[in-house]
């Protein structure tokens, strides 16, 4: 029986924004996989609220946007 790979963003070059969009992106996924439209699914995703309590993604301030489009920049 083959094991399952785990998915993580373990890799240490991700920032804070990319962790974060990669989790929105999975938690899109995963609203979708089990059912709901992409309208439903979307407005979820919109709605911090509802987010699990055990994420520990928080979203990115306007700091975190600010140093990204810096890095891009050089």
């Amino acid at each position: 029986m083959a094991t399952r790979k785990s998915k993580s963003v373990v890799d240490e070059s991700y920032s804070k924004l990319d962790e974060y969009c990669i989790w929105l992106h999975e938690f899109h996924k995963g609203l979708r996989k089990a059912g709901f439209s992409n309208d439903n699914a979307l407005w979820i995703i919109a709605t911090p609220e509802s987010y699990p309590e055990w994420v520990s993604y928080k979203k990115p301030t306007e700091n975190d946007i600010q140093r990204y489009l810096d890095e891009e920049d050089e």
